[in-house]
């Protein structure tokens, strides 16, 4: 798939899907795979970027990405950065540190999430609950505060 296959499959798997924010999902793989882009990410980071939450929120399963026209590292990526449930953060920043290419893809993600304008659109305790966690997925990828 190229990317302009991967972004219409991103879309329309998220069709109908809203943010915490209400706004649609689609704006937020946008925001990711641009941040991927400027970070200096090649095909196969941005393809997963499109890719990040399809598996994840079950809007595509892991046979469609098994059997998927994408790279083996792109699979890997977005296996990578799915959440997996009762999974430990800890679990989590470790299985993405070890994936060549996924922390780019990760960082871009918590980048557009923490973002300070879409956080002002959510009550606070909401906003509070979110920052915080963002902030620790940071620390244990070891980011520093401003990417």
């Amino acid at each position: 798939m190229d990317l302009a296959e991967v972004e219409a499959t991103a879309r329309a798997a998220h069709a109908g899907q809203t943010d915490k924010a209400g706004r649609p999902y689609a704006e937020h793989l946008r925001a990711v795979a641009d941040g991927v882009r400027l970070r200096g990410g090649d095909d196969e980071q941005i393809a997963a970027a499109w890719l990040h939450d399809a598996v994840e929120d079950d809007r595509l399963s892991h046979a469609w990405l098994e059997e998927a026209a994408l790279t083996r590292r792109t699979k890997d990526i977005v296996l990578a950065v799915t959440k997996r449930p009762g999974e430990p953060p800890e679990d989590y920043a470790a299985r993405v540190l070890a994936t060549p290419g996924a922390l780019l893809v990760k960082e871009a993600d918590l980048a557009h999430n923490a973002d300070p304008a879409r956080l002002a659109v959510l009550d606070d305790a909401t906003r509070t609950r979110l920052t915080a966690k963002y902030a620790r997925m940071r620390a244990l990828l070891g980011l520093d505060a401003g990417s």
